[in-house]
């Protein structure tokens, strides 16, 4: 069993910058107790829960860079010290907690790629149940860090709990359709697909030289499924950016959207697959709010971003997961 650390009053005030004549978000953002979590969480009038999923597993039983374990507690403090105002209020948020995942980390340390694939597949339980909770409680999940291995208990979740098939809009410079050869973070749509979670799926600009000819086929023949690319968007101008993302949005509307942005997809942005050609910061935040402000999202979830990779640190990640995470807040309260 994978454990799940409570992110209690004490530990989120002691992320916090105080400063005379503001406030910040995380001084009224809510929190549970570790004893009665499950309760609280039910009865809590906060819209949003914000947890953690800090691994590298999945991306690397997917031959990727580690690192994607680092970005969680760096990006809550970020987001826990935006500013407190009237269009973005700390008590909408509640901050549930992160898995704890140190001991698997160690285990896994150097063990070989099947090895990997078999321990995703207990991290898909863990995190599908968790997710499963909170949908239930009615609220919207939002979840940062780990690899995109995660969309597939996300999707398998809020799938459950609706009893339905649900669609999903992912910015990303893969497809993650990758051949259902174990789990890993390049095919959670994959299997999301073939197990019956995912029904409408849509890519905004993926990169055409990292996307093999067998995806592209697959994604070819599947009418469910829409995309467009980065070179047909800004190279041969085929579609502006923002009219992609429309198009995206009509093909996954009408009934409930996971948002998924991965961080690999934005330029110059320390990731496990980090690209000197990608979107811009700006164009991330369009593509957030665009999709916040469309209505019936189920929950936003930002993978792939670290703060650190081997001796390389990143000093924005952090503070650009914050924008992202209240850009969809505030868009997501347009709707409501």
């Amino acid at each position: 069993m994978i454990p799940f650390q409570i992110a209690g009053r004490t530990y989120v005030d002691g992320l916090i910058s105080k400063r005379l004549g503001e406030t910040k978000l995380g001084e009224h953002v809510q929190t549970v107790h570790e004893y009665n979590w499950e309760e609280e969480l039910y009865n809590s009038n906060a819209r949003f829960v914000l947890l953690g999923i800090p691994e590298d597993i999945g991306v690397r039983a997917n031959y990727g860079r580690g690192g994607t374990y680092t970005m969680w507690e760096p990006a809550l403090r970020a987001i826990l010290n935006v500013q407190d105002t009237k269009k973005l209020q700390g008590k909408d948020l509640l901050v549930l907690g992160a898995f704890d995942f140190r001991e698997l980390m160690d285990e896994t340390n150097n063990a070989d790629v099947n090895t990997l694939r078999q321990v995703v597949v207990h991290i898909d339980e863990a995190v599908s149940v968790m997710i499963q909770k909170i949908v239930t409680a009615g609220k919207v999940p939002i979840v940062v860090g780990g690899g995109h291995n995660n969309a597939y208990p996300l999707l398998q979740a809020v799938s459950t709990v609706k009893g339905q098939k649900i669609n999903c809009i992912n910015l990303d410079a893969h497809s993650d359709y990758r051949m259902m050869e174990g789990r890993h973070s390049g095919n959670g749509f994959h299997y999301a697909k073939r197990k019956g979670y995912l029904h409408k799926y849509a890519i905004v600009g993926l990169h055409e030289n990292y996307n093999s000819q067998y995806i592209m086929d697959a994604l070819e023949a599947d009418h469910d499924i829409y995309y467009s690319t980065y070179e047909g968007i800004f190279l041969r101008e085929e579609q502006t950016f923002l009219q992609s993302v429309r198009d995206a949005l009509k093909h996954t509307g009408r009934t409930a959207r996971g948002i998924e942005l991965d961080l690999d997809c934005i330029e110059r942005v320390l990731s496990s697959a980090a690209t000197p050609c990608g979107l811009t910061t700006l164009q991330a935040r369009q593509y957030i709010t665009q999709c916040a402000m469309a209505g019936n999202a189920a929950y936003l979830h930002l993978p792939e971003g670290a703060a650190k990779i081997g001796a390389v640190e990143d000093l924005y990640n952090a503070k650009l997961i914050a924008y992202l995470v209240t850009d969809f807040i505030r868009g997501y309260q347009t709707v409501v």
